[in-house]
């Protein structure tokens, strides 16, 4: 997995870097696989905007992606590594020995061809899936579940990986990839390896308009707004005055907004580190 950078014929070449899609073995999605997806363009169901900075964009598909994978103890073979437009990983279209096809999140060094397999007694292999208390000790995965039986949920962007520390009892001690260590039920499903497209922090859009291609309308400062539109607008020239705020006016840059009673808490053993302010 790499990256071109393009020659600079243009302003909106210039600085553009993208993906050369060599693991990209299709280009056709499975059709039964496949299923419309509607844009809202930030509106909820009565057409108020409630997210701002959306709107456009390509038309897309979605691709079902199977994150239970709880087809235990069947094998199943890759036959193509694709592209999809609604994540930043690849996916991979697989062939169970019973015949059925599905989708799942591709890992670094999976290729077509391979045999993977979930469950019990299952050998701790790129791309296949165990349960937390059959994975050996400091094991990278991915597609990690939190509640037994609901599904992949962490690691699942491109390059996204975790490590398993130790276990405790019930428990299994993991490591995320913002740096939080937290028990995980042991009786959760991950997938050994790491997230296809590790590359993919390293590609530039090069112009507004691929931004837009995408789906992502321009975003303003909130001090280049007047007062009446945000709490960190007006001002005289580059002069703003009040505290950070949102335009709702909930204290940005650094206000912890996780719930002191959170159930979860007592899972996590260590908070994630706080980017530090340069």
């Amino acid at each position: 997995m790499a990256v071109t950078k393009i020659k600079p014929t243009t302003p909106g070449q210039r600085k553009k870097v993208v993906s050369n899609f060599e693991e990209i073995t299709t280009a056709q999605p499975l059709k039964s696989l496949v299923s419309g997806i509607k844009r809202t363009g930030g509106r909820n169901n009565t057409g108020k905007m409630t997210m701002r900075y959306i709107g456009g964009g390509h038309k897309r598909k979605y691709r079902q992606i199977d994150f239970l994978r709880e087809k235990d103890g069947i094998p199943a073979k890759v036959i193509t590594i694709e592209y999809d437009p609604n994540r930043t990983a690849r996916i991979a279209l697989v062939v169970y020995a019973d015949g059925e096809k599905r989708y799942i999140i591709a890992p670094n060094g999976l290729t077509v061809e391979q045999e993977i397999m979930s469950g019990k007694n299952v050998a701790p292999e790129i791309g296949n899936t165990l349960f937390l208390s059959d994975i050996p000790l400091g094991t990278v995965i991915h597609n990690i579940e939190l509640r037994p039986g609901q599904g992949g949920i962490i690691s699942r962007s491109a390059g996204a990986y975790a490590q398993l520390t130790s276990r405790e009892g019930k428990y299994a001690v993991v490591k995320l990839p913002s740096g939080e260590i937290r028990k995980v039920l042991v009786t959760c499903k991950a997938t050994v390896g790491s997230v296809s497209n590790s590359d993919h922090a390293l590609e530039k859009l090069g112009k507004a308009g691929r931004s837009r291609w995408m789906g992502i309308r321009p975003r303003v400062r909130g001090v280049a707004m007047n007062p009446v539109d945000h709490p960190m607008g007006g001002g005289e020239g580059k002069a703003s005055g009040g505290h950070p705020r949102s335009r709702k006016g909930l204290i940005a840059k650094g206000l912890k907004t996780r719930a002191k009673k959170n159930d979860s808490n007592k899972y996590i053993l260590e908070r994630r580190k706080s980017k530090k302010r340069k």
